[in-house]
């Protein structure tokens, strides 16, 4: 009787976690199936199948957003950003889990705090700094932006998961002469390959979908434009080109999904690593 109320229980679960994920997944099926339909096939119906697959919309959005040099621009970006945060975050990380003064707790949490402050609260006046730094309209700057608001995150994990590695490897290095710079890079750093997966990842994941920020520092100039703010010129103050927005969408999404794919079996474990021992 217990088997069979366990059985009974499993299957419950098992069919209201499908239908959660139905749930979660159909903007994305609506998406993907709407990208192969007309302007006209989504005015009339956004549900239905496509009357005819075409892939005209991508052929359009490929042309029209100058998806290689967008693309280029956004990889870029993406590039400079993740590299800083996760040079800065390890270095920070290692030294704030290694150094046990009296104030490393307090840097620590002073280091971490930013994440708590959301965006919105500061971007005001981040714009203005950084246009008085001359970072506006620079794909560089814009990189560069990204260590400020991604390393709070970086150092909270590799602080973590530092603590994981025994402190006698270092020692052994240090009696074979390795000190300073030298250690982190050929004894530490190569042992930190879970978690940097991890911040590779997340941080892949937010600044190649990030919206906001670019609008802010990029704005409308056109030879440093991101995907995403090339995708945003098919919205239209009297018509919005939702075929096309589609389309853009899917070729957003595809190349950061390679990575998360690449990645995704470090993901976890540098996360709870990084989390439960930070």
């Amino acid at each position: 009787m217990k088997i069979k109320k366990n059985t009974y229980k499993n299957t419950a679960i098992l069919i209201l976690l499908t239908l959660l994920v139905i749930i979660y997944l159909s903007p994305l099926g609506m998406m993907v199936l709407n990208a192969f339909k007309s302007y006209n096939e989504i005015m009339t119906d956004v549900l239905s199948w496509p009357k005819k697959l075409t892939f005209k919309n991508f052929a359009t959005v490929f042309s029209d957003m100058n998806y290689p040099k967008v693309f280029i621009n956004t990889l870029l970006v993406t590039v400079i950003g993740v590299g800083g945060i996760v040079l800065l975050g390890s270095m920070a990380g290692y030294k704030m889990a290694r150094n046990k003064s009296r104030y490393s707790r307090l840097s620590f949490l002073y280091c971490i705090m930013p994440m708590m402050v959301p965006f919105q609260s500061f971007m005001i006046t981040l714009v203005v700094i950084a246009r008085k730094l001359g970072m506006t309209n620079s794909l560089p700057g814009l990189g560069i932006i990204y260590w400020g608001l991604g390393t709070p995150m970086a150092i909270f994990l590799y602080q973590g998961f530092t603590k994981t590695i025994p402190y006698e490897l270092e020692e052994a290095a240090i009696i074979e002469g390795c000190t300073g710079l030298p250690l982190f890079f050929k004894v530490i750093f190569p042992l930190l390959k879970s978690v940097t997966a991890s911040v590779i990842v997340v941080n892949v994941m937010w600044i190649w979908n990030d919206f906001l920020l670019p609008l802010l520092i990029i704005g409308g100039s056109k030879s440093s434009k991101t995907l995403q703010l090339a995708a945003y010129s098919f919205m239209g103050q009297y018509k919005s080109e939702w075929q096309n927005i589609m389309a853009a969408a899917i070729l957003i999404i595809i190349p950061a999904l390679v990575i998360y794919l690449i990645f995704q079996k470090h993901i976890i474990k540098g996360l709870v690593a990084g989390a439960v021992k930070g």
